[in-house]
């Protein structure tokens, strides 16, 4: 078992040997819900751990010279709240200026953040025209800079990112440069931003990254990101990868909100479409304090709750339409009151009442 450089990481993998045992590992993986922008806040943060959450959560990656900048703190403290009583995240930071991490990192320290992560995997145009996410991959300085500059914070400084920019054997000088700047914890998403993630992840890069880490830095925990569904998903990896410490989950949780549950099962209609109602209400309170939000990006979270039941199209479709968080809950009341009435019924109308 890798023993970690970081009181914060230790814990985590210690934490992480609570869960059930699992036959054939004699060491449980620790898992973490990727962050995803517009959709890791606080509020879904919340759902997904009403749903039985991960090990680690990440917030949304926030630009970090807008966390300390005057004209834009505002809307970096919305993607960085913490609500009380909510499992403290590990913060998500990007950008390739050496001293807005000395001053991001401090002002998250003061709020309390205990971790941070430095993204650079992110493969969106618009991140990397700005010097960060995969630009990271193709300017090792900036990275180095942005590294030293995080760690003035003295906390644990980790890093995300792919396995190249274009090409995928970049990973052979890249991840070996990340594994020499003393970081508690690797992860990698293996893919290159070329690929996005239009290609199946690259699981057969795994032990060479396993072996790299073991020679260069023994102490830095490996963790796996790409194509990962669920816990078991992810538990079968590692039996057949040993060495990787933690495991990602991003787009899985799209699929299934219950993905990290340590015994998956069935869930009711009434258990799935309860954490949609969950959501709307925490999206209410967040919008009072941070609004006005932009209820199309909440539509996006549908298609998690309705699926895989009769008429879910329907509700779905007309759920997409609706305008508010008011009328999306009255679809879903008389949606409800027509499910029970006409339960093995051929047709149900979802329509609104008058």
């Amino acid at each position: 078992m890798v023993q970690v450089n970081s009181a914060y990481w230790q814990n985590v993998v210690d934490e992480a040997q609570n869960h059930p045992a699992v036959a054939g590992l004699d060491k449980l993986p620790f898992f973490s819900m990727a962050p995803m922008e517009a959709v890791t806040d606080s509020v879904f943060r919340r759902v997904v751990a009403h749903a039985g959450g991960p090990d680690v959560y990440f917030t949304e990656f926030t630009n970090a010279r807008s966390i300390t900048h005057p004209k834009a703190k505002f809307s970096a403290q919305a993607r960085l709240h913490v609500e009380d009583g909510e499992k403290m995240p590990v913060a998500q930071i990007w950008g390739n200026r050496k001293i807005d991490f000395e001053t991001a990192t401090q002002d998250l320290k003061e709020h309390g953040y205990q971790a941070i992560d430095i993204n650079m995997g992110c493969p969106s145009g618009t991140i990397i025209k700005n010097g960060g996410g995969c630009d990271m991959i193709r300017h090792f300085d900036d990275a180095a800079a942005v590294i030293e500059g995080a760690k003035t914070s003295g906390l644990p400084i980790s890093a995300k990112t792919r396995l190249g920019f274009n090409e995928l054997d970049t990973f052979e000088t890249w991840i070996p440069f990340l594994l020499k700047q003393d970081i508690p914890l690797l992860t990698v998403h293996v893919r290159s931003r070329k690929e996005m993630s239009k290609v199946p992840a690259h699981y057969e890069y795994i032990d060479r990254l396993v072996q790299l880490r073991d020679e260069i830095a023994p102490h830095t925990l490996l963790q796996i990101n790409g194509d990962i569904k669920d816990r078991n998903d992810g538990l079968e990896l590692v039996r057949q990868h040993p060495g990787v410490d933690g495991i990602m989950i991003g787009r899985g949780i799209f699929e299934n909100p219950f993905a990290f549950e340590d015994h998956p099962r069935e869930h009711t209609l009434d258990e799935t479409l309860s954490l949609l109602r969950m959501q709307l209400d925490l999206y209410d309170t967040f919008n009072a304090q941070y609004g006005p939000l932009n209820f199309k990006k909440l539509r996006r979270f549908f298609k998690i709750y309705v699926r895989h039941f009769n008429y879910a199209s329907d509700l779905r479709i007309a759920l997409m339409e609706s305008k508010d968080t008011t009328e999306a809950r009255e679809l879903l009341d008389n949606f409800e009151k027509q499910w029970t009435a006409h339960n093995a019924a051929n047709t149900i109308a979802i329509t609104q009442e008058d």
